[in-house]
């Protein structure tokens, strides 16, 4: 018989144990390893049991145990060292207190707000699918770490993601479990009342969304989780929240809906209630909340917060929480990204549904900025993400599904719907008009963009080009911030045990989450024994794992243990052992090693050389793409003759991973380049010690040095077809297992140890461990975007935001009577023409602009040279500004001059262009407005004319 409803009743704790429950809501259990072994000391069993889970832990743990405890000395003087530790970590200044604003900004911002759909912190609090998860999981323990005052903002899935296992024939199947937060180290956010806090957003034909917010306490960071799934909704809106990446196209929109206008909510009902610092800067984790921008302008047109005041150096970036709260609220969202005073109940908020409440009456003169002014403060405190190398990951909505929702009795209060959609336009050729595209309106809402590895910037440019015509994609304004791993996590005690020995353990701490230095300087000095000792222990760790998932798996494909004795010589722990786990679309390429299945046995059987694989991952619930794809593997590993050398383990997750990553010796990364926008599983990886062979994309791309692991030659030019590049692309991987990976790992000397292997692990864990740190990139992300974008915000304070909108539509208006009238180069002092001009000759440029209404300060001309190709495209490009000389002639032109330096030999060539410049434009490109010479002038002689 099946219960009704489901609840979960947990033990009182004796007093004594108390603190356990602190300890155990703070996730920080999850990366502390002394934390956690106090843990297991309650009840090693239990511990097991409940998948090393503190709260579940607590509920089960037998009564008679925690009173034993509870007169336990030894266990209680534990306790309290480790909750005085926790209090410590949690007030102590850390780097961020005392880190320097970079030039340009007077402080760093006093909050920073991050939108993920979705956050792998631990295997515990299932929401999360793949590596956008466990890196948006990353980003906030190493901002705790670092003392950075972010508040992470995601939605609760009362399912999660799917519980992978196979049938008899390797097809995968998907359950998803219900997710009871009794059992999570999660709490409801409050009113003082003790009411539970909630937001609520205005849908079409009357009917409301609401959420309450679950708060799971990340270390230093509060994340907050909305939920739909509550009785003041409808079935309907309760489902929204139901899984991740569920359902079709309006489930998803009303996801992003909840997770962007609901978050921004959020965050200003936990800041009203803790106290916490308001946001200067709001960072998007991909797309998906990419309607926190129509939230804030909401609030900014509704004056629902004091126009912001720029802050001053005294207030420093790193205030505690309740520090300069009510400056900070204000100053987020006029400077561009922050909503303010949202988060109150809807009963507070106007007829429009999603407007929270704010003064009724306009004062005289009304300082609410209008959306033109609204849009450039959003805009000047976001940053927006990218992860996705190719247009079909990008999240497309309907248009006219997009409007209806946003109009009506559903529309947000002074952000007309017109404008909305021009947001998500996709404006450029081949675009199509009748879709919402979420990165287009990600982009034009965020004044500072990133991809996630050097490569992936590059793709991100070329792909996102459209919306900045005239530039070419080197000129696009999206950098890149490579993505790394939280040490603390991801490194396996064995190996912080190994570098702690040698260097000392707060010195080993500090490394792994602060971050900076070039190289882990002693470990060097770690012995080849050493090394060798804890890369075996671990490789033996993972085949008992192995031989346990696998004997699992088999039982529930409906195998009988009288079939599994097999189960039990499955893998071994001294053979050359290879990893590959992660999602299964198909541009990862799962089956590529199948691509000469003789081959591949002939590997597996070598009777000297053998090597072994482990295969994990999850495929898209509605991809049966993907599912053949493991169907495919599954069936090759399922014979006789090769299972105990190739396993696929089902139900790939975060506590798989943590036996994975330090248990292979070889991580490999076949995706088709440059699809691969990063590829954080290699970086876990070689943090414990293991190699990479890996196709150059993604992070091995610019890491990669050649002793660090071994580079998949690629087929990815011209000429080739998918078929022709996987045949190839596979034949050099088997290529480099038989003759470089193999030969290296089996090559001993007289001692038994592979000292040329050991060399090659020793050199990744110097150069390598402190490259692929979380803290290294959340630093980056500190100090060159939330820094830059907090001053960019207090920049527009006062009249500011106004007064950039203004000349932004002056300079729109006038553009189309901007024009390149003449350029003209002469030789300096009558010396040779510019085509036979040699190496450090110069060229004396006057160039004639037409400004129109334009002033000469309005814009900058510039001169573009390098080398060109045979169609005279440039390449190389070098920028240099022109002056103006004089004041506009009779015509209205203005003459710009300078000197162009032949500082390259063979093919030169240059071009003249005019932009707009403001001390506020975080790139020239920003407005997307560029006048060039007209091509009819053509080249004379190789100088243009």
């Amino acid at each position: 018989m099946k219960a009704i409803r489901r609840f979960t009743v947990r033990t009182v704790l004796p007093g004594q144990l108390q603190p356990l429950h602190e300890l155990a809501l703070n996730l920080r259990w999850s990366w502390h390893p002394e934390t956690r072994e106090l843990f297991r000391s309650v009840d090693p069993g239990v511990w097991e049991a409940v998948g090393e889970d503190p709260v579940r832990l607590l509920g089960e743990v037998p009564a008679a145990r925690l009173a034993a405890l509870a007169v336990d000395r030894r266990f209680l003087r534990r306790l309290g060292d480790l909750t005085d530790d926790l209090h410590d970590y949690l007030a102590a200044p850390r780097w961020y207190q005392s880190a320097q604003a970079p030039a340009g900004a007077a402080a760093l911002p006093a909050a920073v707000a991050y939108f993920s759909p979705e956050y792998g912190i631990a295997a515990a609090l299932p929401q999360y699918s793949g590596g956008l998860g466990i890196l948006a999981g990353d980003h906030l323990k190493a901002a705790s770490d670092l003392g950075v005052p972010l508040i992470g903002v995601g939605l609760f899935y009362r399912h999660g993601y799917f519980r992978q296992s196979l049938t008899r024939d390797g097809w995968q199947q998907e359950r998803y479990p219900l997710l009871d937060p009794d059992e999570l180290a999660v709490s409801l956010l409050r009113e003082p009342d003790g009411l539970p806090s909630r937001v609520e957003l205005a849908l079409p034909a009357g009917r409301t969304l609401a959420a309450q917010i679950w708060k799971a306490q990340v270390g230093r960071v509060p994340l907050l989780l909305l939920d739909s799934d509550i009785d003041a909704n409808s079935a309907a809106e309760r489902d929204v929240t139901d899984r991740l990446y569920g359902g079709g196209s309006e489930h998803r929109l009303l996801q992003e809906m909840l997770l962007g206008i609901g978050g921004v909510r959020a965050v200003r009902t936990f800041c009203r209630l803790s106290g916490h610092p308001e946001p200067e800067v709001f960072h998007t984790n991909e797309g998906h909340a990419g309607f926190l921008g129509l939230e804030r302008i909401r609030e900014l047109v509704g004056g629902e917060c004091p126009p912001a005041a720029p802050l001053s150096e005294a207030d420093g970036g790193a205030l505690a929480p309740g520090g300069g709260a009510s400056a900070h609220g204000g100053d987020a969202g006029a400077r561009g990204a922050d909503a303010r005073g949202a988060g109150l109940s809807e009963s507070d908020r106007s007829e429009s549904g999603r407007s929270a409440s704010g003064p009724s009456g306009p004062s005289a003169p009304d300082p609410r900025p209008d959306f033109a002014a609204a849009l450039e403060e959003v805009r000047a405190g976001t940053l927006f993400t990218t992860h996705t190398p190719v247009p079909a990951g990008i999240d497309r909505f309907d248009r006219e599904l997009v409007a209806r929702h946003f109009s009506g009795d559903a529309a947000l209060a002074g952000v007309p719907v017109d404008q909305v959609l021009a947001l998500g336009v996709e404006t450029w050729p081949g675009g199509d008009p009748k879709l919402f595209n979420m990165a287009a309106m990600g982009l034009r809402l965020a004044q500072r963009a990133n991809g996630v590895s050097t490569l992936h910037g590059e793709v991100s440019r070329s792909m996102f080009s459209a919306l900045w015509p005239g530039f070419d994609a080197a000129e696009v304004p999206i950098t890149s911030i490579t993505n790394g791993v939280h040490a603390p996590t991801w490194i396996d005690p064995a190996v912080v045990r190994l570098g702690a020995a040698e260097i000392g353990a707060e010195r080993a701490e500090t490394a792994m989450a602060v971050g900076g230095a070039l190289r882990w300087n002693g470990v060097e000095q770690i012995g080849d024994a050493e090394i060798w000792e804890v890369r075996r222990e671990l490789r033996a760790q993972l085949v008992e794992e192995a031989r346990r998932r696998v004997r699992a798996s088999w039982r529930q494909r409906g195998a009988g243990d009288a079939e599994l004795g097999w189960t039990s010589g499955v893998l071994d722990p001294d053979v050359l052992t290879i990893g590959f786990a992660r999602r299964v679309p198909s541009y990862k390429r799962l089956t590529l090693m199948l691509r000469d299945q003789a081959r591949l046995r002939t590997l597996l059987l070598h009777p000297t050389r053998p090597v072994q694989i482990v295969v994990a991952g999850k495929a898209h619930p509605a991809d049966d793409g993907g599912k053949r794809l493991i169907q495919q593997l599954v069936a090759f590993a399922d014979d006789p003759a090769i299972r105990h050398r190739i396993v696929f383990l089902p139900d790939y997750d975060m506590a798989m991973a943590k036996h994975l990553y330090p248990g292979c010796d070889v991580w490999l990364n076949n995706p088709l380049r440059p699809l691969e926008a990063c590829g954080t599983s290699g970086m876990k990886a070689a943090l414990n010690g293991c190699l990479n062979l890996s196709v150059l994309d993604g992070w091995w791309d610019e890491w990669y040095d050649g002793r660090n692991g071994w580079a998949i030659p690629t087929a990815d030019g011209p000429g080739f077809d998918e078929d022709q590049r996987d045949e190839i692309e596979a034949a050099a991987l088997y290529d480099l297992i038989e003759h470089q990976v193999a030969a290296r790992f089996y090559d001993r000397g007289a001692d038994g140890l592979p000292h040329g292997w050991i060399g090659m692990v020793r050199h990744t864990l110097v150069t390598l461990g402190p490259k692929v740190l979380a803290g290294r990139m959340v630093r980056e992300y500190v100090e060159r975007l939330y820094a830059p974008a907090a001053q960019a915000r207090r920049g527009l304070a006062g009249d500011g935001a106004r007064e950039l909108a203004r000349w932004k539509a002056a300079v729109r208006e006038a553009w189309p009577s901007v024009r390149v009238e003449h350029v003209d180069a002469a030789a300096p002092l009558e010396a040779a023409p510019a085509e036979a001009a040699e190496l450090g000759a110069s060229l004396a440029l006057r160039v004639q602009v037409a400004l129109g209404n334009l002033a000469a300060s309005d814009v900058e001309v510039q001169v573009v040279s390098g080398t060109v190709d045979e169609r005279d495209r440039i390449r190389e490009a070098e920028v240099q500004s022109l002056k103006p000389a004089g004041g506009p002639d009779l015509n209205g032109c203005q003459r710009y001059e300078g000197t162009l330096e032949l500082s390259r030999t063979g093919p030169f060539g240059y071009t003249v262009r005019v932009l707009p410049a403001h001390p506020l434009l975080a790139s020239p490109a920003e407005l997307g407005l560029v006048a060039l010479p007209a091509e009819a002038a053509g080249m004379d002689a190789g100088v243009l004319r």
